[in-house]
């Protein structure tokens, strides 16, 4: 089980934290801007309080503190910041940190990873330099004693037989850790769309939308299974007929945190091409909160569990309002994520993500995307979704837009939230 403390903060430039009328020459915010910040070192230090991290930067930079429990370890993100290849920490005897670990998120943010003997609520500060050249992001990690011991700091102009012994920091690789205890796979529900009595779009050349959907689905699964993270789900393995609300309610059985339901479009004028992404309308969210209204008997599945057939109209009309806000942002965000790498593959319908009423988009505690590969009526574009090649290149879209967007998100509780 996974116990989270978490902190959010905002830059801050504060005045007269010297006290006694001590003059402190920094710059203002705007000065940063578009600055990334670099760690320059670290130290650490003991107190009857417990550990103390201490983190020079060059700039300011946004910071996000949170733990993660079997094992215990304390995550520090920080936005747009580098970590250079020499860096090192050194840690004095009794500290609460075992082992340092960095890695990059989306790109340009550094995340630190510290393993803690044991659980500690962490909090932390951002503080200008006196000297008005820089910041320190000073960390404490509460703990009763452990066996106190002399500070140690990283100095980098100290003999190394002067020093205790250096903890490397370990860079990320692209193959995960082995699964823990108290992690847990990303659960994604593929749902390939139509099957069975009902074939779907039909192309010119007879090419059938239901084969198309649950080829490309086929795929996208194999790729989810070979990546550590992720537990993929189909909503059908073979050409039958499922229900429309029957597969939103597959994807709540085995508690999807995505469903991706895969479609190939048509449309009257053949010259019609590209890829679309749907997420749900603000229409269709507030019908379906109506119809879960109506129903709250049976919504007992709701938003982790929490039950509507026990809440007032005024409270469950709250609860879903919350859940279906944050799905429709996860939906949004990832499904512009994944229409991005189909961008890179072929021609898109639109640039942006759509926004309609699908009754698969519908679960308002699952954040859903309905993904248009390309058109059938469109000649050229049904020889493509014909051939296994260009089927591997939709399902490979989709998955990188997966990963990218849980890469930046790093769910907590998940293997996406380790290095």
């Amino acid at each position: 089980m996974t116990s989270a403390h978490e902190s959010n903060a905002r830059r801050r430039f504060l005045l007269g934290l010297l006290g006694g009328g001590a003059s402190l020459l920094w710059l203002p915010e705007s000065a940063y801007a578009g600055v990334r910040a670099s760690v320059r070192e670290a130290s650490t230090s003991l107190s009857e309080r417990g550990t103390r991290l201490v983190i020079d930067l060059t700039a300011p930079a946004d910071y996000k503190v949170f733990t993660l429990g079997n094992p215990n370890r304390v995550v520090l993100d920080l936005s747009e910041t580098s970590l250079p290849r020499d860096f090192d920490l050194r840690l004095p005897d009794g500290c609460i940190v075992s082992r340092l670990r960095s890695g990059i998120q989306n790109g340009s943010d550094l995340r630190l990873v510290l393993d803690v003997h044991q659980p500690t609520k962490p909090s932390a500060l951002l503080l200008p330099n006196p000297d008005g050249k820089g910041f320190k992001l000073v960390l404490d990690m509460p703990h009763p004693p452990l066996g106190m011991a002399a500070p140690a700091s990283v100095a980098k102009a100290e003999p190394p037989a002067a020093r205790p012994a250096p903890v490397a920091v370990e860079r990320p690789v692209p193959v995960r850790e082995a699964p823990r205890g108290g992690l847990r796979d990303l659960v994604i529900a593929i749902d390939a769309g139509h099957g069975g009595k009902d074939p779907g779009a039909v192309g010119r050349d007879g090419t059938r939308e239901k084969d198309v959907t649950l080829a490309i689905a086929r795929k996208l699964e194999a790729m989810l299974r070979a990546e550590r993270g992720f537990k993929p789900v189909l909503t059908r393995s073979s050409d039958v007929f499922i229900p429309l609300r029957e597969r939103t309610r597959i994807a709540r059985k085995h508690k999807a945190d995505m469903f991706i339901s895969l479609h190939a479009d048509a449309f009257s004028d053949p010259d019609a091409r590209g890829a679309s992404v749907f997420c749900l309308s603000l229409n269709g969210a507030s019908s379906e909160a109506a119809r879960w209204m109506a129903d709250k008997e049976n919504a007992a599945d709701l938003v982790g569990g929490v039950s509507l057939s026990d809440r007032n109209d005024t409270l469950a009309s709250v609860l879903l309002d919350l859940s279906q806000t944050a799905s429709m942002q996860a939906s949004l965000d990832a499904g512009q994520r994944v229409l991005t790498e189909l961008g890179e593959i072929g021609a898109v319908h639109k640039r942006e993500v759509q926004q309609a009423g699908f009754v698969v988009l519908k679960s308002p505690d699952i954040p859903s995307l309905l993904v248009e590969s390309a058109f059938l009526s469109n000649p050229e574009e049904e020889r493509k979704l014909r051939t296994p090649i260009h089927q591997e290149k939709v399902a490979r879209s989709v998955f990188r837009g997966l990963h990218s967007y849980y890469a930046s998100k790093a769910l907590e509780g998940t293997h996406f939230a380790m290095l």
